[in-house]
Formats: structure tokens, C-alpha cells, sequence
């Protein structure tokens, strides 16, 4: 699991697999998850991450928590 943090446009954006990206879907206004073509999630894509992100509804959320803790980002379950 790879990630980019953009402080500057308060995002990030983590990796969870190396397949070509196929089509995204908006889960709400500050979050996205990008697929493969098989329907494999292979990102995830947070925005207003200063203020806190919501996990729920994540594919691999417990590894997906264990990173933002580790960056210093509010989850909220």
C-alpha cells in the first residue's frame, strides 16, 4: 500500500494494487475509490483529510486506518 499526501490541496490519494484504473466511484463529496476492470478496488481518494475521513464503506479500511494514524489523520469509524 503506497500513498501521496498533497497537504496543499489537503488530499491523499493510496494505493491498493497496480492494475490499470478502469472507472471510479464517489462514495460521498470527499470520497473516491478507483477499480479495475474486474472490479478490483485499486485506490482510494480523500480530500478535506485535515478535518478529518471516514472509513466506512473502504475496501481494506483496518490497513487503510493503520496508515492515516500513522500520518497523523483523524479517522473516524
Amino acid at each position: 500500500m503506497t500513498y501521496k499526501y498533497d497537504r496543499e490541496a489537503d488530499a491523499i490519494y493510496i494505493s491498493l494494487g497496480d492494475a490499470p484504473y478502469a472507472y471510479g466511484k464517489d462514495i460521498d463529496n470527499e470520497r473516491r475509490i478507483d477499480y479495475a476492470a474486474d472490479g478490483t478496488p485499486i485506490g482510494v481518494e480523500m480530500t478535506c483529510v485535515s478535518a478529518g475521513v471516514e472509513v466506512e464503506n473502504l475496501p481494506q479500511s483496518a490497513e487503510i486506518v493503520k496508515l492515516l494514524e500513522k500520518l497523523h489523520i483523524r479517522v473516524y469509524a
